[in-house]
C-alpha cells in the first residue's frame, strides 16, 4: 500500500508537501469564516461580562470542573497515542515494520476522520431526541477504556491486529468531543467563548503531558530493569487507570448537570 505522501514526495518533495498543507488550512480558514453562520441562540439576549472577570468565572463552574480530568486524560491522551505512540507500540511491541506501521497510522486517521464526520452528522439528530452529550459520553466511552484494556493485556500476541485495536480505541475515545461544544452550551453566550478556549487549553495540555509522560514512564520502567514490551505495557496501564478515575470523576458528578 503506497501513501499519499510516500507518493507524492518523490515528485514535488517536502517544502511543497508542507506549502500545500499550509495552503489547505489557509483555504479552510476562510471556508469556516465565510460559510459558518454566527453562533445565536433563539431568544438569547446577550450577558454582559465585566471586562476583569477574565476566566475565574469559567474555572468556578462545576460543570466545567467536572469535566477537566475527561479532556486532560481521555481526550488529549488519545490524542497524544494517535499522534506519537501508538506507532512506537506497533514496532517496539507488535512487531511491526516502519512501513506498516506508517500504513497503520494511515488507517487509523482515516478511521478518526469519518468519525468526527459521523458525529457532525448524527449530534442535531441525537440532540432533538433528549440523547446528551453526558449521556452518550457516560455510556459510550467505556468502550475506549475496553478496548486499551485488550491492547495492553494483549501485547504482541494481536501483532496484525493493532491496527484495528488502536482505530477501534481513538473511535471510542472520539465520545469524550461531545463534550466540547457541550461546554460552549453550558455558559451564557458572553462566557461560551471563554469556556471553549479554557477546554481548548485543557485538551492540549493533556496532549502534551501524556505524550511526554508515556514516554518518562517508559524509560524509568526500563532503567528499573523492565524490558522494552513490559515497559510499554505497564504505562498504558497506568494512561488507562488515569482514564478510568477520569470517567467516575465525572459520573460522581451526575454528568447531567449544567451551570455552575
Amino acid at each position: 500500500c503506497t501513501l499519499p505522501v510516500q507518493w507524492l514526495m518523490p515528485l514535488v518533495g517536502w517544502r511543497a508537501l508542507f506549502l500545500g498543507l499550509a495552503g489547505w488550512v489557509l483555504l479552510t480558514m476562510v471556508l469556516i469564516r465565510w460559510c459558518v453562520p454566527v453562533w445565536a441562540r433563539p431568544g438569547a439576549a446577550p450577558a454582559a461580562v465585566a471586562p476583569s472577570s477574565g476566566y475565574a468565572e469559567v474555572w468556578r463552574s462545576a460543570y466545567f470542573r467536572r469535566r477537566v480530568p475527561l479532556g486532560f486524560f481521555c481526550y488529549g491522551g488519545m490524542v497524544a497515542i494517535q499522534t506519537l505512540w501508538a506507532a512506537p507500540w506497533m514496532t517496539r511491541v507488535a512487531g511491526y515494520t516502519a512501513a506498516e506501521a506508517a500504513v497503520g497510522l494511515f488507517w487509523i486517521n482515516v478511521a478518526m476522520l469519518c468519525t468526527f464526520w459521523t458525529w457532525g452528522m448524527l449530534n442535531p439528530w441525537l440532540a432533538r431526541r433528549g440523547l446528551s452529550a453526558d449521556r452518550l459520553v457516560a455510556r459510550g466511552l467505556p468502550s475506549a477504556f475496553l478496548i486499551l484494556a485488550i491492547i495492553i493485556a494483549a501485547g504482541d500476541q494481536v501483532s496484525t491486529g493493532a491496527t484495528a485495536l488502536f482505530s477501534l480505541y481513538c473511535m471510542g475515545s472520539s465520545f469524550v468531543s461531545l463534550v466540547q461544544p457541550a461546554v460552549g452550551l453550558a455558559f451564557p453566550p458572553a462566557l461560551a467563548g471563554r469556556a471553549l478556549s479554557a477546554y481548548n487549553l485543557v485538551i492540549f495540555s493533556g496532549v502534551f503531558v501524556v505524550q511526554w509522560g508515556i514516554g518518562l514512564g517508559i524509560d524509568a520502567l526500563r532503567a528499573a530493569g523492565l524490558g522494552e514490551q513490559a515497559a510499554f505495557r505497564w504505562t498504558l496501564a497506568l494512561f488507562l487507570l488515569a482514564c478510568l478515575m477520569s470517567y467516575a470523576w465525572f459520573r460522581r458528578g451526575g454528568g447531567h448537570n449544567q451551570g455552575s
